[in-house]
């Protein structure tokens, strides 16, 4: 017999008790982990799991499982193996310290006689944000360290984002548009629009005559800096650029709309959808999948057909049940 853990908050200790572990996810099964010499790896992903949204305090379900039960083993974000109970023990044993981010999963529920024993565990083990964090300088983008978080303050003044922090004042990017143009610096320029996509929605009258800016990549990151904005115009803006003679901006424009929900937006999707281009047509999949109006559902009949191998593939992708 094979013997896995379980981690899970301490509030469905008591239903565990009474009825097992009941499948859960998308493929409906229960993440396991073979119970090792090492208390630390056993109970790896335990500060892992405690620092999500939900009931606080974890508990462990030890679980016995036939040797020759069909799981699957892996690293947490990579393709996993299909093996045997035994099989995924014996490997993750041989791991040793390189254990850390594995999983076995098991693809059903866990019936209440695989249920051994389910106690307290020292709160403070594993790893947390991913394995061998500890000691690496942790990144304050805005992708990952969200506004309020705990500590997010405090991380932000240590270690300053060249892109986070309190945005500029209009008039402050304003100031710095006009010196980008007159100096021609297009870095400089596509900063400032990169503070535009991120915190500001701007005078869409000052920032439509960079539609017709030399600099293809000028006009690519206005598609991305307008994409977002509710202001008035900023969907004409979008509908100019999306005429535009280079591929990679119509490309871009593709991109940024795909989830503006406007109606503007949802035609301006269709008609990408029918670009010559198959990099356009293939850019434009995901928007009209998540737009799902019957004009949407339409064009994106036709990309199932579509002559590009690319583009009918990203279809089949996307819209795979």
């Amino acid at each position: 017999m094979a013997t896995f853990v379980h981690l899970t908050p301490a509030a469905r200790a008591a239903a565990i008790r009474r009825s097992g572990i009941k499948a859960g996810g998308e493929r409906g099964g229960v993440h396991l982990f073979p119970v090792l010499p090492s208390y630390a790896l056993t109970h790896q992903w335990l500060r892992e799991l405690a620092r999500r949204p939900g009931p606080r305090g974890i508990v462990a379900v030890q679980v016995r499982l036939p040797d020759g039960e069909p799981v699957a083993v892996g690293r947490y974000g990579r393709s996993r193996e299909d093996v045997t109970a035994a099989e995924a023990v014996r490997r993750i044993r041989e791991l040793g310290d390189e254990a850390l981010g594995w999983e076995v999963f098991l693809p059903r529920a866990v019936a209440r006689g695989e249920v051994r024993q389910v106690r307290a565990v020292r709160q403070v083990a594993g790893w947390r944000h991913f394995p061998g964090a500890h000691g690496v300088a942790p990144c304050v983008c805005a992708g990952c360290v969200q506004p309020g978080a705990y500590g997010s303050r405090r991380l932000r003044e240590r270690r300053p984002h060249p892109m986070d922090g309190p945005a500029p004042a209009s008039r402050v990017l304003l100031a710095r548009l006009d010196r980008a143009e007159a100096r021609a610096d297009t870095a400089a320029l596509r900063d400032t629009l990169r503070w535009y996509g991120l915190r500001r929605r701007g005078p869409v009258e000052r920032l439509a005559p960079l539609a017709a800016h030399p600099d293809a990549g000028i006009r690519q990151e206005l598609a991305r800096a307008v994409a977002p904005w509710s202001t008035p115009g900023a969907d004409r803006l979008l509908a100019e650029l999306a005429g535009d003679a280079e591929t990679a901006v119509r490309v871009s424009v593709a991109e940024a709309v795909a989830h503006r929900r406007t109606e503007a937006a949802a035609l301006l999707l269709t008609a990408l959808g029918r670009d010559p281009s198959p990099a356009v047509r293939e850019a434009a999949v995901e928007g009209l999948v998540a737009c799902g109006t019957p004009a949407a559902t339409a064009v994106l009949a036709l990309l199932a057909d579509d002559p590009d191998a690319s583009v009918r593939t990203t279809v089949a992708l996307l819209t795979e049940e």
